[in-house]
């Protein structure tokens, strides 16, 4: 009976040993874990306003770190929102109260505005889903590059699906993968 009970408690602290593990299942919305929420919640909001969905975001710091605050790329590119020291420079001059890039506040913060900066560059996509990931495109691949790639349509790109066949491989990836991150049934 006594080993019973053992072998329950242990496959019932399975989940969280394997979450501790870094095997979540990022697909469940419901399983992320929240210790970075109150920045996401509050840099959404100042920055895209109190509707906008703030997960969209923590997707994003997902598809870049695995929400690890530590994460450095092989190109530089640091934190959770995986942002370049020289793009920290650039909008920390818009921002001096940014005091830290690897501070994950500051961090997300830098994240999230560096992302409204490139959803308010993109006109032809109506203001929502669509233009964010115009956006999240930018932020990996950079503007000019999604620009070129959303001037190979012939017509004016308003869609996320017909500019993404011209977009770098990694970039289409991204993309992809906020989108299942934040639905499932989203992305095929």
């Amino acid at each position: 009976m006594r080993l019973l009970v053992i072998i329950l408690l242990a496959l019932l602290t399975l989940p969280s040993t394997a979450m501790a593990a870094g095997k979540m299942d990022w697909h469940r919305v419901d399983a992320w874990p929240d210790k970075y929420d109150s920045y996401f919640r509050k840099y959404t909001k100042r920055y895209f306003g109190p509707y906008f969905d703030w997960r969209w975001f923590k997707a994003q710091a997902i598809a870049e770190s695995g929400l690890d605050p530590d994460a450095k790329s092989q190109v530089g590119a640091q934190g959770l929102m995986q942002i370049m020291p020289a793009t920290y420079q650039e909008i920390s001059k818009d921002n001096p109260h940014f005091v830290n890039l690897d501070d994950p506040r500051w961090n997300v913060a830098a994240g999230i505005f560096y992302n409204r900066k490139l959803y308010r560059k993109w006109t032809t996509p109506p203001p929502g889903t669509e233009r964010l990931y115009f956006a999240f495109g930018s932020y990996n691949a950079g503007y000019g590059t999604i620009l070129k790639a959303a001037r190979q349509t012939g017509d004016v790109a308003e869609r996320w699906d017909e500019v993404a066949p011209h977009a770098p491989s990694q970039t289409r990836h991204y993309v992809r993968r906020i989108k299942k991150l934040m639905n499932p049934e989203l992305a095929p």
